[in-house]
């Protein structure tokens, strides 16, 4: 892994903010919008199921999500930073999520980020892959 970037640090901080919000740790209706602000509205996603999913579908999944997944635990690793330019970033990383009671899971993840001419990232497309 390289050292911090703002890309990485992004990859991070989302993360604490979605284990928050899913977690039930942090309830305020606020918590919510300010995540959902660090993703494009033209988002789209790949889940490690394949399933398919745009900005709209993304929002419903957060607001009806909150306080679902209690003692929910994330860890991030091996952020790679596959390109940069000015317009934005890949990333990958290693997610590992655990639940009381439930298994482990771990996927690999690749994000693309757009950056705007403000210099806010935006979280443009996710895709993830289960780990066998």
């Amino acid at each position: 892994m390289n050292a911090t970037n703002l890309y990485f640090d992004d990859v991070l901080t989302t993360h604490v903010l979605i284990r928050d919000w899913l977690s039930g740790d942090v309830t305020a209706p606020e918590h919510c919008t300010d995540l959902l602000a660090r993703f494009s509205p033209a988002f789209t996603m790949v889940a490690p199921v394949g399933k398919q999913l745009d900005g709209a579908g993304l929002a419903a999944f957060f607001r009806a999500a909150g306080g679902s997944r209690p003692g929910l635990q994330m860890h991030i690793s091996d952020l790679v930073l596959i390109q940069e330019s000015a317009a934005g970033a890949t990333v990958s990383y290693r997610e590992f999520q655990a639940m009381p009671g439930a298994e482990n899971t771990e996927r690999l993840s690749t994000v693309v980020y757009d950056k705007t001419p403000s210099g806010a990232l935006l979280w443009r497309h996710l895709h993830e892959t289960w780990v066998a």
